[in-house]
């Protein structure tokens, strides 16, 4: 009895703390439709977790976006990529709500934005940090649209919560936004890793996949598995949520030895500046070489994630001869439903026939120092823990292509890429860019500062670079109209552009001489003008437009067209 009224008291204590924590009836959906989410809280994406929800908007744009508790606009922000037209809501009760990927603001606000681009002559407006009176708001006040603007994979809406004081993203769930989620997460495969020279798992150094059998309702059993040392797993899996076919993220995972908890984490929330280590709690390397993303039940030691918690021995598992272990890794999503993967395995003695090949080269790295390295007309610098982990460097220049290592291990830092240009002339120099040869067909423009005898890069990836050129100018069509043509029924002006060499860069548009904002949708290739923003005075008007690449290539449309308004 007293061992009840005990468990009583705590779970009371602790319900109690989480709602003072994380008010569950403060913030209203900030949508009028059903939560649908295609992007669930810190869900695995390339170089970061995802810091909010992305909730669906039935497959198209203009969907009312409203304030999901009182507050004021604090900062405003619009860019081609990120969260493109992004507004942000600081809250009395210590929170910041997030709204991303919007199509348009309300009207005030909107004239307000505009009114900036257009003084500025940019359609980036880089941060706009506001006083609590310029636009206050109640709850459920109409605060914008939603869209597909910034590094939108489609319409939806990107919905953040924060802590106002330390910028950490909190889980927006946490704060009783409600989703149907009856759903058990889906494992789809399990890896074995050996972490010691002794290791083993069936007598093999490497790390492999074991097979794995759905047994249902959330079941898995792994095939039998030999070991000796010190290894550990991870596991490539997905949640789904009622009524919806995307493959979300998961809540938490953990791992049991002989039902001792030996690791845990979930995502409750984290920092910005934290997100990147994501690349260490993944298997990195198996990423880069075959899309699939497995979640380590280890922790490296250079990972600095807040989101672990009480792991013993940082997850490894120490494997004695003549022991056995029952391994359960288990998987829950926020609902709380759960799956699990058994995995039984039998300690023998280790087999120290096989040996790794001793990785050498000329290029030794301690992670903690700084190095310098050159080759041919090619250096490269790497600034103090650049690397999570000492290593040896592979790095040679052939055919003008400099080979830096392999693309499979993360970075913590940028490093330095340079090149010598004093054998080429002025013109070649000008149509000359640093690109990355990850796919060797479509060259990737990396950002090339140039000074007269060098161009150099910063970049986080490893891999192959080269001296591209590119000597042909963007392409420019006008949509929806010809030169000399009618369109008073026209409410906006669309241009499409494109470039297949280093990229476009910039664009100005002109109506009679005079500045005009056009947005660019960067996956539809698509410049648009909406007349609204400008009155036009008479009927004939001559659009402008020049868009330049990222090397210089320039390439002029006029046209004329007669408008009524």
């Amino acid at each position: 009895m007293k061992q009840l009224i005990l468990f009583t008291l705590l779970a009371f204590h602790f319900f109690t703390f989480s709602q003072e924590k994380y008010p569950t009836d403060y913030f209203r959906n900030p949508l009028d439709v059903p939560v649908f989410l295609s992007g669930s809280f810190g869900e695995l994406r390339s170089n970061h977790f995802h810091a909010g929800l992305d909730i669906k908007t039935q497959g198209k744009e203009g969907l009312k976006v409203f304030a999901a508790a009182d507050g004021y606009v604090s900062r405003i922000k619009v860019q081609q990529f990120g969260y493109g037209k992004a507004i942000y809501v600081t809250h009395p009760n210590g929170f910041t709500t997030v709204y991303g990927h919007l199509s348009k603001f309300n009207d005030e606000i909107e004239a307000y934005v505009k009114s900036v681009q257009y003084k500025k002559e940019d359609y980036n407006t880089g941060n706009l940090f506001l006083k609590e009176d310029k636009f206050p708001l109640q709850k459920g006040d109409l605060l914008a649209y939603s869209g597909d603007t910034g590094g939108s994979g489609g319409p939806h809406l990107h919905f953040e919560i924060r802590n106002t004081a330390s910028e950490n993203i909190i889980n927006p769930l946490l704060f009783g936004i409600k989703v149907q989620d009856t759903r058990t997460p889906a494992f789809q495969s399990l890896k074995g890793y050996t972490l010691s020279t002794d290791a083993r798992i069936n007598q093999q150094k490497k790390s492999f996949q074991i097979p794995i059998k759905s047994l249902g309702n959330g079941n898995y059993i792994a095939d039998k598995i030999t070991a000796s040392g010190y290894i550990s797993f991870g596991v490539s899996v997905f949640d789904r949520f009622n009524g919806v076919p995307n493959k979300n993220g998961i809540y938490s995972l953990e791992m049991f030895v002989n039902g001792k908890r030996f690791y845990y984490h979930d995502v409750e929330t984290f920092s910005f500046a934290e997100s990147k280590y994501l690349n260490l709690h993944i298997d990195y390397e198996h990423y880069k070489k075959y899309k699939r993303r497995y979640q380590k039940t280890h922790k490296e030691t250079a990972n600095k994630l807040s989101t672990y918690e009480k792991l013993i021995n940082n997850g490894k598992i120490n494997i004695q001869k003549g022991m056995n272990y029952n391994i359960e890794i288990i998987a829950k999503d926020f609902a709380g439903n759960k799956s699990a993967i058994k995995i039984p395995v039998s300690g023998i003695e280790s087999n120290t026939v096989f040996s790794a090949q001793k990785d050498t080269t000329a290029y030794k790295i301690i992670a903690k120092n700084f190095y310098k390295f050159s080759e041919g007309d090619v250096s490269i610098a790497f600034p103090k823990n650049t690397f999570y982990k000492d290593l040896y460097l592979d790095f040679k220049v052939d055919n003008n292509i400099a080979k830096i290592h392999k693309p499979t291990v993360p970075l913590n830092k940028s490093f330095t890429l340079t090149f010598n240009v004093s054998k080429y002339s002025e013109k070649e120099k000008q149509q000359l860019y640093i690109a990355n040869l990850e796919y060797p067909k479509y060259p990737r423009y990396y950002y090339t500062r140039k000074k007269d005898t060098t161009f150099y890069t910063t970049t986080k990836v490893l891999g192959n670079y080269t001296l591209a050129t590119d000597s042909i100018k963007p392409k420019i069509k006008l949509l929806y109209f010809k030169d000399q043509q009618w369109i008073s029924s026209a409410k906006t002006l669309k241009v499409k552009i494109s470039d297949i060499g280093s990229g476009i860069k910039n664009w100005r548009a002109t109506i009679d001489g005079k500045w005009i904002l056009m947005q660019y949708n960067h996956k539809k290739r698509i410049l648009t003008y909406n007349f609204s923003d400008k009155k036009l005075v008479g009927s004939k008007h001559i659009f402008k437009l020049v868009v330049s690449d990222n090397v210089g290539n320039t390439n002029e449309l006029s046209a004329t067209f007669f408008k009524k308004q």
